[in-house]
């Protein structure tokens, strides 16, 4: 496994890859682990300073976060939500043809290992409000403004 940090407007961020993708992108209050970076990790690093910096909107990586083939389906549809925008739940539940599914997607959605990349910030409640996000409200509501933010500034 190899590792990487990144200081960003959150706080650190530590990006996790194995040598066949991205594991996980998680926001941490300290950097608990040395660095072992590799390219995946370097190219992550990129991507996501370019995201905070607000000149990047959509991610082009190799993933490769474990998780049930269910969850799969749901992160898979998670990337599929446009920058600068936001669904429900339920939206994601049909995107993957199991409108029941309401609840069992809002546990993949927090199950979710790969921070902003797959975009579970996006996720909000049918209601409008924001709804959990394992990095903190304070987070999710900062990206949502800053890719909101650079939406109306590039289209």
């Amino acid at each position: 496994m190899f590792s990487q940090y990144i200081d960003s407007p959150l706080g650190p961020v530590h990006i996790v890859a194995s040598a066949s993708g991205i594991s996980a992108i998680s926001f941490v209050t300290t950097r608990l682990t040395a660095e072992q970076p590799s390219a995946l990790t370097a190219l992550a690093a990129q991507q996501l300073s370019a995201y905070f910096d607000g000149t990047l909107s959509h991610f082009s990586l190799p993933l490769a976060a474990s998780g049930t083939v269910f969850q799969q389906q749901v992160w898979q549809e998670l990337c599929a939500i446009p920058f600068g925008q936001t669904c429900s739940y339920a939206d994601i539940a049909r995107g993957i043809n199991n409108v029941k599914a309401v609840r069992a997607v809002g546990a993949a959605n927090g199950r979710n290992p790969v921070a902003i990349v797959v975009p579970c910030h996006r996720v909000i409640g049918a209601n409008g409000t924001l709804t959990g996000y394992a990095g903190g409200l304070d987070k999710k509501d900062w990206l949502l403004k800053h890719e909101q933010r650079q939406k109306a500034l590039f289209g």
